[in-house]
């Protein structure tokens, strides 16, 4: 096949390799001249993808894939099209479908009889259907569902370890119609490989499940849970607190019994997915007060903590406190919604002095995103905000001066820090 990938970042990008490593011809379509540049040298656009560097290169060398900025002519080109353009929301929820609707015009003005177009960007249910399907016919003068084939498909994969898990988990498809869901599936199964897994009882592979909706309303389910399930660890971790219980014992103990999942209480959740997708489905939900009460409870960790670091320290007025982490999650290089920013300003508001550190992020790179870098100054206390394998080793050496640690991930080593008041969430 002749296959268009839109937009060319952590997930699109990979996509397009994987595609091309299946021997289909692909074009990738990206509004960024600099990234379509590196990706037709054969180089990574973006650092910490495992594998993209070498398959890339095969994949450009192959001739197999090559990128480009205009997008209706690679549309042009395809039998089938791929969109993984960003959807942002703001801090109500509202999405901003700005990039995408650009992007599917775009799309439209090449699209030609017989193209399969699939959705892969997370949205809000109904979005496939209302939204891009007039938006297509109205750019291209086809028909949706009778000129070209139209599915939503969610990505269901990590950034760091995307070819691993689009071979682990099933892929999930839905069409506006019968028609258009059968060549989603049979695309998918020609673009991508499954790793045999027993819990599913022989049904690894493409699951259509029978509608636009379904896949849609599947993806914003499966993240809204882990939302709603971290701030239940969460409000359990803040109980255990007050009656000296440590959560973590109580978390695996209850998780012995085949009933019960409850995830691991923390500093922060941040990241594309988790903080964002429960407020999409309350835009289209908002009656949803559970997912509303735990995304609630979660944007509040980051002030609890600094909270736990007061009433273990004392008065922070002029105390200089070093932020470990700005990652949003441990040996990813991204702060999309990372709980660095809220333990800043929560840090700021009681009169700190905050510093961040980060072993993936030079100071200058800090500052470019407005985060006080850490050069040696004097210090008082210190918070882990990211998991990074980096702090399992850490030391009261590494941090001369720190005489409190809130540990948010509990990632420190606790025989490592005799002298020093260690802190965890839930301890």
């Amino acid at each position: 096949m002749n296959i268009c990938v839109v937009a060319l970042g952590k997930i699109g990008l990979p996509l397009a390799v994987q595609f091309a490593s299946k021997g289909h011809t692909v074009i990738g379509a990206d509004v960024s001249d600099r990234v379509v540049q590196l990706v037709n040298d054969g180089a990574v656009p973006f650092p910490g993808e495992a594998d993209l560097d070498v398959k890339l290169k095969e994949a450009v060398s192959a001739g197999l894939l090559s990128a480009t900025t205009d997008t209706a002519a690679a549309v042009a080109e395809s039998e089938a099209v791929v969109v993984v353009v960003p959807l942002f929301v703001d801090s109500e929820g509202v999405p901003d479908f700005g990039w995408m609707d650009d992007a599917t015009r775009a799309i439209a003005r090449g699209l030609k009889p017989g193209t399969l177009v699939s959705y892969e960007t997370t949205l809000p249910v109904g979005t496939t259907r209302n939204r891009w399907a007039p938006m297509l016919e109205e750019g291209s003068g086809l028909t949706a569902g009778t000129d070209f084939h139209l599915v939503f498909s969610p990505e269901r994969v990590f950034t760091g370890r995307v070819f691993a898990d689009l071979r682990r988990y099933p892929k999930l498809v839905g069409g506006i119609d019968a028609a258009s869901a059968e060549h989603g599936k049979r695309f998918y199964e020609a673009v991508l490989d499954f790793d045999e897994r027993d819990d599913l009882g022989g049904q690894q592979g493409v699951w259509d499940l029978g509608s636009a909706e379904a896949s849609e309303l599947a993806k914003l389910a499966e993240t809204t849970y882990r939302d709603v399930n971290i701030g239940l660890a969460n409000q359990f971790a803040r109980f255990a607190d007050t009656v000296g219980v440590d959560i973590t014992k109580v978390i695996a103990a209850c998780n012995t019994q085949p009933y019960s999942h409850i995830h691991q209480p923390g500093i922060a959740v941040g990241g594309h997915c988790i903080p964002v997708y429960p407020r999409m489905y309350l835009w289209n939900d908002p009656a949803a007060t559970v997912v509303r009460a735990a995304r609630e409870a979660n944007a509040t960790m980051p002030q609890y903590a600094v909270d736990l670091l007061a009433a273990a320290y004392g008065e922070l007025t002029g105390v200089g406190v070093l932020v470990l982490g700005a990652s949003y999650r441990g040996g990813v290089k991204e702060t999309a919604f990372s709980g660095v920013f809220p333990t800043v300003a929560a840090l700021r508001e009681r009169g700190a002095i905050p510093y961040v550190s980060d072993p993936l992020y030079t100071n200058e790179e800090l500052a470019a995103q407005g985060l006080p870098g850490y050069d040696g100054e004097s210090l008082g206390a210190a918070i882990v905000q990211a998991d990074h394998a980096e702090y399992r080793s850490l030391t009261p050496a590494d941090l001369p001066g720190v005489s409190v640690l809130v540990d948010g991930r509990r990632v420190t080593d606790p025989a490592n820090w005799s002298g020093v008041r260690r802190v965890v969430i839930g301890g």
